[in-house]
């Protein structure tokens, strides 16, 4: 019974222990965020919207996948782009190759609010049927709407088969 007692009071330490107490007088309520269900088959459509975004041709409308605050470290171009503008400068001139993309291999990590979706995908140019293989990392972010990209890296494979 003494066993019971002692693993009874120690849990209830532990538990306080996790709680979020505000110190101090005046302090604001600790935040919890609520974590948004997903899955990995929600997380793979989003490249297939971004892929969607790309057949209308708009640069604006593949930009509209990405986060206000992200990155694109992208596969024909040596420059970074952070901005709204340079994602579009990049996609507009990356569109006039009329792209596919397809997924050739996969790996889903999810977290609270992120998931990453990294592996490898093919591009096919629409407009002369070249095909550009690449490694693919695209990280996203739920805003309380939808699922956005915060960063989106892509590679030509060095070594051709």
């Amino acid at each position: 019974m003494r066993n019971i007692a002692i693993a009874s009071a120690a849990l209830a330490v532990v538990l306080v222990g996790c709680g979020s107490v505000p110190t101090g007088s005046g302090s604001a309520p600790a935040h919890t965020e609520a974590c948004k269900a997903t899955d990995e088959q929600e997380i793979s459509a989003l490249f297939d919207r971004w892929n969607r975004s790309l057949q209308t041709g708009d640069p604006h409308t593949v930009v509209a996948n990405y986060a206000a605050r992200s990155i694109l470290l992208p596969t024909v171009s040596n420059k970074p782009r952070l901005t709204e503008a340079e994602k579009e400068d990049y996609f507009h001139e990356f569109l006039q190759y009329k792209p596919t993309g397809k997924i050739d291999l996969r790996f889903i990590e999810i977290s609270c609010n992120t998931a990453v979706d990294a592996g490898l995908y093919t591009f096919t140019y629409g407009t002369t049927g070249a095909q550009v293989k690449a490694r693919y990392t695209y990280t996203y972010k739920w805003d309380g709407k939808q699922w956005l990209i915060t960063s989106h890296h892509s590679s030509a494979m060095p070594e051709r088969n």
